[in-house]
């Protein structure tokens, strides 16, 4: 496997010494998410394994281009999982240890933490970045680096390794990852209940200021779904309280796999789907379009064609930021598809990149065009 990392880090100091962009890709899921890159393919698909797993102390560290449906696979049979419950994006693997055809839509560990992205879990047991323990990286430059661990309390300082969760690989590319994981609910059922808009989101609240045991919240045009995970008598006794109607462990399955993957049918419509990240309590986000709520009222789905300017708005009146997460058939607003950064934190991002990434050959524009 080190023969691959040579081969990348000769790539990079060719690429830097060249000025010659590079397009990182892993299994290529998440190839619409963020702006348009240009470059030559740099492939890390074949760096790949699981190099150490350790249950007792609930750290897995594995190579970037391992799928994650293998690592996930191997913690499921020792009882325990990635508590931010990435989306996959991607194609269902016949056997965790299928060979990755290099290019053919298999989400990738690298892929994963690259573009930051956690699932219906997220609100509740943590994000990417706060489970990312230690990261192998080589910068622009082609340079070996290691930051963090293999424990919780290992940073003195800026913490680097959390810095790639969600850079689209614009500062490095990511080689290894160390990750905290969780032991698996001992039970879990999914609620359904009916409530409009402008009910559920203070009820969301509400319950998340109570000690439930929900691991995630989602609210489509009237239906309401929640998960509950934990000990057997916290969840019947959370189930007496909330009530509802108990969903069938199949179909409730399905459904968090749905919206987890972008699978439902909420998410497969054509046109822009915007991610709204608001404060949990804001009101209802009054923009034409189908919205869908989760993490407990922080997170919002919108597909609407209203402009770009006023969606940004409305999610900043709401305390948050927007991101055009997907537009089948339209084109990037005039800013990119991710919310315009203030000049202060646009002059520490340019200050990041410059760091590790001099010479701009790493998915440029990726993250913020002109970047």
């Amino acid at each position: 496997m080190e023969t691959i990392v040579l081969q990348l880090t000769d790539t990079l100091r060719e690429a830097t010494a060249s000025k010659k962009p590079l397009r990182i890709v892993g299994g290529g899921t998440k190839d619409f998410y963020g702006n348009p890159t240009i470059g030559e393919t740099l492939a890390i698909a074949g760096y790949r394994g699981i190099i150490e797993y350790d249950p007792t102390e609930l750290v897995i560290t594995a190579r970037a281009g391992t799928p994650l449906a293998e690592i996930e696979a191997a913690l499921k049979e020792k009882g325990q999982m990635l508590a931010f419950e990435p989306p996959h994006f991607s194609k269902i693997l016949p056997s965790p240890l299928t060979p990755l055809p290099e290019g053919e839509g298999i989400s990738t560990l690298g892929g994963c933490i690259a573009a930051g992205l956690s699932g219906p879990r997220r609100a509740y047991a943590g994000a990417v970045r706060d489970l990312v323990l230690g990261v192998r990286i080589l910068d622009g430059k082609g340079t070996d680096l290691r930051f963090g661990g293999q424990v919780m309390k290992n940073v003195a300082g800026f913490d680097v390794s959390r810095l790639m969760a969600g850079a689209m690989g614009t500062l490095g590319v990511i080689l290894e990852v160390s990750l905290k994981t969780l032991p698996l609910p001992a039970s879990e059922i999914t609620l359904h209940q009916q409530h409009t808009e402008a009910d559920v989101i203070p009820l969301m609240n509400q319950w998340a200021g109570q000690p439930l045991p929900i691991s995630a919240t989602a609210w489509t045009c009237g239906d309401c779904r929640i998960r509950l995970s934990g000990a057997p008598s916290a969840v019947e006794a959370a189930r007496k309280k909330l009530g509802g109607a108990v969903v069938d462990p199949a179909l409730a399955t399905t459904f968090w796999h749905g919206v987890r993957d972008h699978t439902d049918a909420y998410f497969t419509r054509e046109g822009a789907l915007w991610r709204l990240s608001v404060k949990s309590s804001a009101p209802t986000i009054k923009l034409p379009g189908a919205q869908r709520i989760e993490w407990s009222g922080a997170l919002r789905w919108l597909h609407t064609d209203v402009s770009a300017d006023d969606v940004r708005r409305a999610a900043q009146n709401a305390g948050g930021h927007a991101t055009l997460f997907r537009n089948t058939g339209g084109n990037a607003p005039a800013g990119g598809v991710f919310q315009p950064l203030s000049p202060a934190l646009a002059a520490v991002h340019q200050r990041l990149k410059q760091t590790f990434d001099p010479a701009d050959v790493l998915n440029p524009g990726r993250l913020y065009p002109g970047m």
